[in-house]
C-alpha cells in the first residue's frame, strides 16, 4: 500500500511537469481558459449561491439559541456568523462542495478523452496534451474559485441577516454591529490563501486521476469517484496544515 502511495504521489507530479509548460498556441490557450471560467464560475454560482445562504441561516440560528445569557452581549452572534463564515465555513465547506461540482465534470471530461482515444490523438500530432487539456482547467481553477468564495462570503452573511429579520432571535442592529466588530483583513487573507490551495488541489488531482485512466467507462466511473475521494482528503489534511501555519 505504501509502495503504491509512492507510486502514485510521483505519477502525481511527474503529470505536474507535464501540465506546466509554455502553451503551443497563447491564442487557444486563452480560447480555452475563458471557456473554463465561464463553465467553473457562472456554472457554479447557483448552488455555491444556495448552500452559501443556509450555512449562514443556520449558523445564525444555532449561535443564537446557544448565546441566551444576559451576560453575554447579542452582537456577539452577528461576530460569530461572521467569523465562521470567512475562516472557516465558505473556504473549505464551499471547496468541498466544489469538489463534487467541478472535480467530477473535471474527471469525467478529461477521463472520456482518454478511453475514446482523443489524447492519443493530440499526441501523435504533436501536441502536448496535458499542458493542453489540463493547464487552462488550473488557472481557472485557481482564479475562479477564491471569486465564489467571496461570493459565497457574502451570501452566507446575508442569510444570517435575513435570518435574524426573520426570526427576530437578536435585533439586525445588534446582528450588523457583530458582522463589523474586530474586523481583521488578515482573516480574508487567510481565507483566500487556503481556497487558492483548495483550488489547486481541486483542479489537478481531479485531472490526474481522468488523464490516467486506463479502461472504458468502468474505469472512468472509479476514477471519477477516487478523484473526489482524494481531493477531499487533501483538502481536509491541508486545512489543518496551513491553519497551524497561519493561526
Amino acid at each position: 500500500m505504501i509502495r503504491k502511495f509512492i507510486e502514485t504521489f510521483g505519477e502525481y507530479f511527474m503529470f505536474l511537469g507535464k501540465v506546466f509548460t509554455k502553451p503551443g498556441k497563447w491564442k487557444v490557450f486563452s480560447r480555452k481558459l475563458i471557456y473554463e471560467m465561464d463553465a467553473m464560475g457562472i456554472g457554479s454560482l447557483l448552488i455555491v449561491s444556495i448552500v452559501s445562504i443556509t450555512l449562514g441561516s443556520v449558523i445564525t440560528m444555532q449561535t443564537a439559541m446557544q448565546i441566551e445569557s444576559n451576560w453575554i452581549p447579542k452582537w456577539c452572534v452577528g461576530y460569530i456568523v461572521k467569523t465562521s463564515a470567512v475562516m472557516e465555513l465558505c473556504p473549505t465547506i464551499i471547496s468541498l462542495l466544489l469538489v463534487g461540482n467541478l472535480g467530477s465534470r473535471i474527471t469525467a471530461e478529461i477521463g472520456s478523452m482518454r478511453v475514446t482515444e482523443q489524447i492519443d490523438a493530440l499526441e501523435v500530432m504533436g501536441i502536448n496534451p496535458a499542458s493542453y487539456l489540463v493547464l487552462p482547467k488550473i488557472v481557472a481553477a485557481v482564479i475562479m474559485i477564491p471569486l465564489l468564495i467571496i461570493v459565497s462570503i457574502f451570501f452566507a452573511l446575508s442569510g444570517g441577516y435575513v435570518t435574524v429579520l426573520l426570526t427576530g432571535s437578536v435585533s439586525t442592529y445588534d446582528f450588523v454591529d457583530g458582522m463589523t466588530s474586530f474586523f481583521r483583513m488578515y482573516d480574508i487573507f487567510y481565507a483566500l490563501t487556503k481556497t487558492f490551495i483548495f483550488a489547486f488541489v481541486i483542479s489537478s488531482v481531479s485531472s490526474f486521476y481522468g488523464y490516467r485512466i486506463d479502461g472504458g467507462a468502468l474505469e472512468l466511473g472509479e476514477a471519477s469517484t477516487k478523484g473526489i475521494v482524494v481531493a477531499s482528503f487533501v483538502i481536509l489534511i491541508l486545512n489543518m496544515v496551513v491553519t497551524q501555519i497561519m493561526l
